[in-house]
């Protein structure tokens, strides 16, 4: 019982240690100070912007993490418990909106961030380790955005949302609209011949594997089919083909056969069509023998002595 309870606490400090260094690599990733015409929160008002980005190829829950507009108040603002949506997935974003009114729900941070000065925001571990921080510069107007030139890393820079400068809450800070393949490919393969060639030869090849895949199903399946009759008799037919071929006949087999061949051609008339009668020099047989039929003369007993 001892060992177990131990091994308890050792899982859930592991998976502990774990969450926490998966949380080293969520960043502040996009920040709006003032909102006139960007998103809106759940109550349909504009309010500036915060965005985290998951670094991980894995979720990571940001649960008991810290978001702060003071250096010296790290502990500020704590992402609540029981959220489920405090849960961000592998490479993806969640944004909270600092208008200073928590009470709204789990993304409303207790702060706000001032037009007009520069903003410093910092991103806090439960331990109080400081994750990530940024400062927005006093020249971002209304409803530009200060990011990163890359989800979580990169330089920052300043987004005005026109042309290629996308401001993307909850989104990419790249936007691929094109794929240069497809479009290299296009240009290439205008009427689409090449495609369609293409995609014959995938069917095609798909059937081929496929006809082999059953035929050497059935071979493995003969095989072991085989091989559970061998199993099954003790003998295989082949093996007793192969011997049957391979022995040689004994002499006894050989002289028996000839002494038949003999007997056979010896018992035949000379001819075919004669019957040959051979006359038998003493005429003598133990059925006309006239010695067998006699009686014995009985002796008498005086003159034996």
């Amino acid at each position: 019982m001892k060992k177990l309870i131990i091994a308890a606490i050792a899982l859930v400090a592991g998976a502990g240690l774990l969450s926490a260094q998966n949380r080293k690599a969520v960043r502040l990733n996009e920040v709006m100070v003032e909102n006139t015409a960007s998103i809106v929160d759940d109550y349909g008002e504009h309010h500036g912007w915060i965005e985290l980005f998951n670094s991980n190829f894995g979720p990571v829950q940001i649960t008991g993490m810290f978001l702060s507009n003071d250096s010296t108040r790290p502990m500020m603002y704590p992402v609540p418990l029981g959220d489920v949506n405090t849960v961000i997935a592998k490479r993806q974003h969640v944004v909270f909106f600092a208008d200073g009114q928590p009470n709204k729900g789990t993304f409303h941070t207790n702060f706000v961030l001032t037009p007009g000065q520069d903003n410093w925001v910092g991103l806090y571990d439960a331990d109080g380790t400081l994750v990530d921080q940024v400062v927005i510069p006093a020249a971002l107007v209304t409803d530009q955005t200060f990011a990163r030139d890359i989800d979580g890393e990169g330089r920052w820079a300043v987004r005005t949302g026109e042309g290629d400068n996308y401001i993307t809450p909850s989104g990419a800070n790249i936007i691929k609209d094109t794929n240069n393949r497809v479009k290299m490919f296009a240009e290439i393969d205008e009427n689409g011949f090449g495609m369609t060639i293409m995609a014959m030869c995938i069917v095609f090849s798909a059937l081929l594997l496929l006809c082999l895949c059953f035929y050497a199903i059935g071979a493995i399946g003969k095989y072991i089919s085989r091989t559970n009759k061998i199993k099954s008799t003790g003998d295989d037919h082949k093996d007793r083909e192969v011997r049957a071929a391979t022995a040689h006949d004994s002499g006894e087999e050989i002289a028996a056969i000839v002494m038949a061949l003999h007997e056979h051609f010896n018992a035949h008339d000379a001819e075919n069509t004669i019957l040959t009668i051979n006359k038998v020099k003493r005429a003598y047989s133990p059925w006309s023998s006239k010695i067998y039929g006699l009686r014995e003369v009985p002796a008498h007993t005086s003159n034996r002595r």
